[in-house]
């Protein structure tokens, strides 16, 4: 009984002596802090006093904020109360700006992706675009948050910024400010394919792609052969809508994981049982715009098999952000975790990798391809079809014959020189950027193109039956 009361004593004897080293090192380490803020109000002071100029309290506190928490990573920050309602409206998916997903780098605001029919996109803006000058002042010493501000403004008024973009002289872009109503999801049939767009991920989103899946499906009209998913230019949004909708294509399994500093922390997110497309082929497109909650959906997919990656690499942030409220100050976005992918991949600064790269291209027919095909309907005294099926290469020939050819008006005058020289300036800076690329429309759309081959390919091939 003497042993145990003395191994007893001794453990808490141990106890105590080694809990007096954390108290002792926490009691400096709050010393330290007291001594900075202290510095920090003492600063404070004299810019309220010394500076050249009259400056405001409130401007000052909220710069120190902003420069506190955007010195830890380009995503965290603090948020004005005004800012702060700013965001919440865009979480709900409408919100009063350009249309824009930005990012900080070297100092300049960097487009993440333009948001589908908004001013920004409609302007030809594109992911990786820096934007340079804001009215024709530098951006460059602002920080994240005021930028964005500065870009904000009433609906209907003007800003004009100035684009550099990587093989191109700066340009000049006028927007027009819109309030922006964005329908996160859209979807169209093409032939017994599904294509479906999601733009970002606002608290609407898995329900509108529940809604326009079924509106697909009707237009289809017969049972479809697969599903292109398209999450280009999407920079993100809720966490809990990336989980859901990649939820709505997998039966089972672990989504994504978000971990912490504190390993207790670690959250997981599974699959529940059902898939809104009952196991069709599925294939997602991704580009440099793809972001955050996007990547999720991608990466999740993509390590359960389920569905065909094809794009490009995406854009590579693997961090969380919680939105934490500061009753009457605003709030602040504070990254608070880092997220994973089913196989325990960490995505930040690295992106997904497609299983297929495709780059945007334009892809023409050689010239007199078709006028000139050679085939056996094309041989003198040629079989013909036992069928009365009639040539293809014929019928063609047919058509061209019958259409007449153009005639030029004789009193026709060009102005151009063929050996003139250009008065244009190398550093002149044109108004409007190139047309970009309409999503969406495999005309246009050479990745969206192959999307669609990609389908019809797995649609015609069935493996033999063992």
């Amino acid at each position: 009984m003497i042993r145990k009361i003395l191994v007893a004593a001794g453990t808490v004897a141990l106890l105590s002596s080694t809990a007096l080293v954390p108290v002792a090192a926490d009691a400096a380490e709050r010393k330290e802090t007291y001594r900075l803020l202290d510095l920090f109000a003492e600063v404070f002071d004299k810019v309220r006093t010394e500076y050249v100029e009259p400056v405001n309290d409130e401007e000052l506190i909220e710069a120190a904020l902003n420069g506190m928490l955007s010195s830890l990573d380009p995503h965290s920050g603090y948020l004005n109360p005004k800012n702060s309602k700013d965001m919440d409206i865009q979480t709900r998916g409408e919100f009063g700006g350009l249309g824009l997903e930005v990012t900080m780098e070297n100092g300049w605001v960097k487009v993440v992706s333009p948001i589908d029919d908004t001013p920004a996109f409609r302007a030809g803006l594109q992911p990786g675009d820096f934007l340079t000058h804001l009215d024709g002042e530098p951006v460059q010493g602002l920080s994240l948050t005021d930028a964005v501000d500065r870009m904000r403004g009433p609906p209907g008024t003007d800003i004009k910024v100035t684009v550099r973009r990587a093989g191109q002289e700066p340009f000049d872009v006028k927007l027009t400010r819109a309030v922006i109503k964005v329908q996160t999801v859209k979807g169209q049939a093409f032939g017994e394919i599904g294509y479906i767009r999601i733009s970002q991920f606002s608290a609407t989103t898995e329900t509108d792609l529940r809604r326009v899946l079924t509106q697909v499906r009707k237009e289809i009209g017969k049972p479809a052969t697969g599903f292109v998913i398209d999450l280009r230019n999407n920079p993100g949004g809720l966490l809990d809508q990336a989980v859901a909708v990649s939820d709505d294509f997998l039966e089972q399994g672990e989504i994504v994981s978000t971990r912490s500093r504190r390993p207790e922390d670690t959250q997981r997110y599974n699959a529940r049982s059902g898939d809104i497309t009952d196991g069709l082929p599925l294939v997602v497109l991704i580009n440099d715009g793809s972001a955050s909650a996007s990547e999720i959906v991608a990466g999740a997919l993509q390590d359960h098999k389920r569905a065909v990656i094809l794009g490009t690499r995406s854009f590579g942030k693997g961090s969380v952000q919680t939105l934490i409220p500061l009753p009457g100050h605003g709030s602040i976005r504070l990254t608070t975790a880092r997220y994973y992918t089913p196989s325990g991949r960490s995505i930040q600064a690295v992106g997904i990798e497609p299983d297929i790269k495709v780059y945007p291209s334009k892809v023409e027919p050689i010239g007199g391809a078709e006028r000139d095909r050679r085939s056996e309907a094309s041989l003198r005294k040629a079989l013909p079809n036992p069928n009365g099926t009639p040539s293809p290469d014929k019928e063609k020939d047919k058509d061209k014959d019958a259409k007449p050819a153009p005639t030029a008006k004789p009193d026709a005058k060009s102005d151009a020189k063929p050996d003139a020289k250009s008065d244009a300036k190398p550093d002149a800076k044109p108004e409007t950027p190139p047309a970009p690329v309409k999503l969406g429309d495999p005309a246009q759309d050479y990745q969206l193109s192959r999307a669609l081959d990609l389908l019809r390919g797995l649609s015609v091939y069935r493996p033999p039956a063992r």
